[in-house]
């Protein structure tokens, strides 16, 4: 197992909490971007930049991504490809991604899309909180330990 990340729009808090997950377990860890980013020094931690551009980032990890990897986003068609190639999606939200549940949330993510179309105010989601990053841990950390991956 691998951990992907879609790291141009994830959350300071979650990447300390990969960063961390990286160390402890000897997993890989690859933040993927259009932008450079800093990441701790270690073996377990990558960074793949990419050029900018709608969904390059999220078809490298697409294109790299292997069967029974993670991958951390909140972006419901990447999530969605992850699930068909084999993978987990988890988003920084705490909210896993799988079979059974992708397409009802690629489907409400597309209705809401109409609705903003249509001029409809959707507001967005409330701010990144310490609920959302402890949601977020627990998930991991569930899903590492199916897994076998926990130390």
């Amino acid at each position: 197992m691998q951990i992907w990340v879609d790291a141009d729009a994830c959350p300071r808090a979650v990447k300390e909490i990969l960063f961390r997950t990286a160390i402890r377990t000897n997993l890989v860890v690859t933040l993927v971007a259009n932008q450079a980013l800093q990441i701790p020094r270690s073996p377990f931690i990558r960074t793949v930049q990419v050029s900018a551009g709608f969904d390059v980032a999220d078809n490298e990890i697409v294109k790299r991504l292997e069967s029974g990897d993670l991958v951390i986003t909140a972006d419901i068609p990447l999530a969605a490809a992850v699930v068909a190639k084999g993978g987990i999606g988890l988003s920084p939200r705490g909210e896993v991604f799988l079979e059974e549940n992708v397409g009802e949330r690629l489907a409400i993510r597309d209705f809401m899309a109409e609705l903003r179309d249509t001029g409809t105010e959707t507001g967005g989601p409330p701010a990144f909180g310490k609920g959302d990053r402890k949601r977020f841990a627990d998930k991991l950390d569930g899903i590492l330990a199916r897994a076998g991956r926990t130390p």
